[in-house]
């Protein structure tokens, strides 16, 4: 069959939904697929990546200042021109798309023109995020059509959680859902026995985007208190988000050591820096609106054996405390500072020996690789094609 995947983001960009949908191409061309990534050029910083039996087609899109393909304009620069790209390119049997909505709005209609199916990726509700950074109930209203629409002509949808799967229903979302769930890079993510724990300097990291629904500005508040009795402590942000210059003025204004804000890098060096951290920090502040979302940047911690300190709601803390009754992968605890507090204190005091983070990352590697949910997306992607093909009587 011929498959075009399509996404604003792809590798060489480091983020995980760019290394799923690699993940993804892979394994639709192993399976003898005709497969075609439809995204955006890649900053001149990346090498060029190259996968085989994938072709890529790239277009020059606006990005942000830190150069992000990120905000209406961006999203309108690959858009618009998406729409006569895919209008205008061989036809695919089946197209997977990737959000943001206005992106799945324009690949329905383009579809209509085309007759072709395709499946959305729900990796979660736009819409519902918007309301965290909008007081216009215009806006939110458009965002709400725009992102219904892109949800509606889908043949098949596929959610993260469960969480999110009833988020849809309520969200009105009519069309079949499956949960695949979500997962790590576990060819890149791995523990490595080399990397000695530096138990004598408590060593905490937060990996990956920080927004305003994430909150991630308590684990600032509460390293000032750790600090207290770990002079030597470090705290790392790896990532980005529009908390960034809150993060700044917090640690301006108190004046606070051993906290660092970097930006993302490339997956294999993370690895390495979870490998050798006490602690990996993962937050969804409560009432935001998000509560139903699973705060998949733990997987790839879980992955490296780093165990985990989630604060917050959603299912990310059933997913925490099931595992933990088998073994300790981490803690789920209340989004509540002096809690949090704790926690980071007791890891510091008390860090996993390297045994059972590695039984962490085997545990992972065994039940949330990347390539378990490509094979799960690739089947509903063939089944869709399929259908269609006998409906056409071919």
């Amino acid at each position: 069959m011929k498959i075009s995947i399509v996404s604003r983001i792809y590798k060489p960009e480091e983020s995980a939904a760019s290394t799923g949908l690699s993940v993804l191409a892979n394994s639709l061309a192993l399976r003898g697929h005709e497969v075609t990534v439809v995204t955006a050029k890649a900053p001149k910083k990346y090498p060029e990546f190259q996968q085989k039996n994938v072709k890529t087609r790239r277009f020059p899109v606006f990005r942000d200042k830190e150069g992000y393909v990120r905000g209406y304009l961006s999203y309108l620069s690959f858009d618009v021109p998406l729409f006569f790209r895919l209008l205008f390119s061989k036809r695919a049997d089946v197209y997977f798309v990737e959000p943001p909505p206005t992106t799945g709005f324009v690949v329905r209609i383009v579809c209509i023109l085309l007759r072709r199916p395709y499946v959305y990726n729900g990796a979660d509700i736009w819409s519902d995020a918007a309301s965290q950074v909008t007081n216009s109930s215009l806006v939110l209203k458009i965002l709400r059509v725009i992102e219904k629409f892109a949800f509606e002509g889908a043949s098949h949808i596929v959610a993260v959680s469960e969480g999110l799967l009833e988020r849809l229903v309520a969200f009105g979302v009519t069309k079949p859902v499956t949960v695949v769930g979500f997962a790590a890079d576990t060819d890149t993510f791995g523990y490595l026995p080399a990397q000695p724990l530096t138990a004598y300097k408590p060593v905490f990291v937060y990996p990956g985007s920080f927004s305003e629904w994430h909150g991630a500005a308590i684990f600032i508040n509460a390293f000032k208190k750790v600090r207290e009795k770990f002079e030597n402590a470090e705290l790392h942000f790896y990532g980005n988000g529009e908390d960034r210059k809150i993060f700044e003025g917090l640690i301006n204004k108190g004046r606070l050591s051993g906290i660092f804000l970097h930006y993302p890098i490339p997956a294999s060096d993370l690895n390495i820096i979870l490998n050798k951290a006490t602690l990996s920090l993962a937050s969804l502040k409560p009432n935001q609106g998000y509560d139903y979302a699973f705060t998949t940047k733990i997987y790839s911690s879980l992955a490296a054996g780093c165990p985990v300190l989630f604060t917050g709601v959603g299912p990310t803390v059933e997913f925490i405390e099931n595992a933990n009754k088998v073994f300790e992968i981490g803690a789920a605890v209340p989004y509540i500072e002096e809690v949090v507090v704790n926690e980071m204190l007791r890891y510091a005091s008390n860090p996993l020996e390297s045994n059972a983070r590695e039984q962490i990352s085997k545990w992972t590697k065994d039940r949330h690789s990347f390539s378990t949910i490509a094979t799960k997306i690739s089947l509903i992607l063939e089944d869709v094609a399929t259908n269609r093909r006998k409906l056409l009587g071919r």
